[in-house]
């Protein structure tokens, strides 16, 4: 199932200018409710004036002059009165006087309406009735623009944060479309590239060390890899050749019962070799797949190497050497993973050992690294004999790696992989190899977590 992809400036600009916009929209509708309750008060206050003033004017006329001078200031004050109508009735309901219809008709919905009463002795009944209506169009018709001009503030602000966030944003970003380029540039051919970043921010540079660092890895397992499958193409073209070569012979011309046998023989040898590295390879693989060793109950590892040698004494013998076991440990292991590394490591020193020197194999507790790693044990196995060049120290325990291919592998026995198994089952036990050559003395070993 595919994702829909999205950006992150757009994504954050949009969502800055609805949040610019909700806020001054709230803000100016807040602004303009409080405007349109001033404009009413004022308008209340304003008619209340007018009525006033109108009620002034109506009872000094009609206490001066009476009902004829009251309509005649009527009348002549009625061009004045813009937007507004007046209407008075006599005490006994008949209208006095009325401003023309039209003036009502012309006016629009927002007029305001107030009755009230005049006191006006010269006039009959001694008071009137008046209504007096005024138009605020201009009032509403102000606000109502006001409306509009806040609304397109409000539009405006939100365009104007969100076109600058998104060009603020994507400047931000510019630096991980650096990074995206860079990495589109690495390639099985160019692992060695790394990312770099000409103005660092604070926010990538962890990444970026991270992402260095993977790449570190994964080009050492890269190349590890290649030359992981060279060898092993190497290592298999030998006996695969040899078996073709026996069998195109044999296959030749007639062979008796005992020539067969012969070749049979032969090619079962070259099979047991292809096997042995076969299964050496899965059991590496499977180590470099994070497999851990199966710890059973607490051992003596000098009792466990006891046995080991009982299995290389005749080997010893031949080669004429003697052997020696120091120190103890009583540990958890696997014990046949143990065995096994143990056995390589004799092995080893077996083939390299000066004719009748004695090689020692050493248990001791491991100095700590740090103060708190787990508690080790080591184990190494010495030998007097040519000691090792130091710059083939580091390379000791990688795959297929031989110091004296002319020496190890005479019997055509020994693929270089004994080392790298040592290896793979001390990092099952959480531990570490270790390789120290000086002064015609050779140390090879590894250590055990001992839980």
């Amino acid at each position: 199932m595919s994702l829909c992809s999205y950006s992150i400036s757009k994504r954050v600009s949009k969502k800055l200018a609805l949040f610019t916009m909700l806020v001054l929209g709230v803000l100016f509708a807040l602004t303009w409710g409080m405007v349109k309750v001033m404009l009413i008060e004022r308008n209340e206050q304003d008619l209340h004036a007018r009525c006033e003033l109108v009620s002034g004017i109506v009872a000094l006329e009609a206490r001066e002059g009476g009902e004829t001078a009251l309509l005649s200031r009527l009348r002549s004050d009625a061009a004045m009165r813009a937007s507004t109508r007046l209407e008075v009735w006599r005490a006994d309901g008949s209208l006095l006087y009325a401003d023309p219809e039209f003036v009502a008709a012309s006016m629009s919905e927002h007029r305001q309406t107030r009755d009230f009463s005049i006191d006006t002795p010269g006039v009959a009944g001694g008071s009137v009735r008046a209504r007096y209506t005024v138009d605020y169009a201009r009032d509403a018709a102000m606000g109502t623009r006001w409306a509009w001009i806040l609304t397109f503030v409000t539009l405006a602000a939100g365009a104007l944060v969100g076109g600058g966030s998104w060009w603020h944003v994507r400047r931000g970003l510019s630096p991980l479309r650096e990074l995206a380029g860079q990495t589109r540039a690495i390639s099985p051919s160019q692992l060695e590239r790394r990312l770099t970043l000409t103005d660092p921010a604070e926010e990538l540079v962890p990444w970026v060390h991270q992402f260095n660092a993977l790449m570190d890895r994964l080009q050492t397992a890269y190349v590890q890899l290649e030359s992981f499958n060279a060898d092993v193409a190497h290592e298999l073209r030998t006996p695969l050749a040899t078996l073709i070569g026996q069998t195109e012979v044999t296959l030749s011309r007639e062979r008796d019962v005992e020539a067969l046998r012969d070749t049979l023989v032969s090619n079962l040898e070259e099979m047991q070799r292809m096997s042995a590295l076969v299964n050496d390879m899965l059991f590496l693989s499977q180590a470099d797949r994070g497999a851990t060793a199966r710890r059973g109950a607490a051992v003596s590892l000098a009792e466990v190497a006891q046995q080991v040698t009982e299995f290389h004494e005749g080997t010893l013998e031949d080669a004429g050497l003697k052997l020696r076991i120091d120190g103890d440990a009583s540990v958890a292991v696997d014990v046949p993973l143990f065995k096994r590394a143990l056995s390589n490591l004799l092995g080893n020193a077996t083939r390299f050992a000066a004719p009748g020197s004695t090689v020692v194999v050493a248990i001791a507790a491991d100095a700590p690294g740090a103060p708190d790693a787990p508690e080790q044990v080591r184990v190494t196995v010495e030998n007097a004999g040519v000691g090792i060049e130091p710059a083939d120290l580091p390379r000791l325990f990688d795959r297929f790696f031989r110091v004296d291919s002319s020496r190890c592998c005479e019997d055509g026995q020994h693929h270089g992989l004994g080392l790298a198994i040592v290896a793979a089952i001390a990092r099952m036990h959480a531990g570490r190899t270790l390789a120290e050559s000086a002064a015609g003395t050779t140390r090879v070993g590894f250590t055990l977590a001992t839980h």
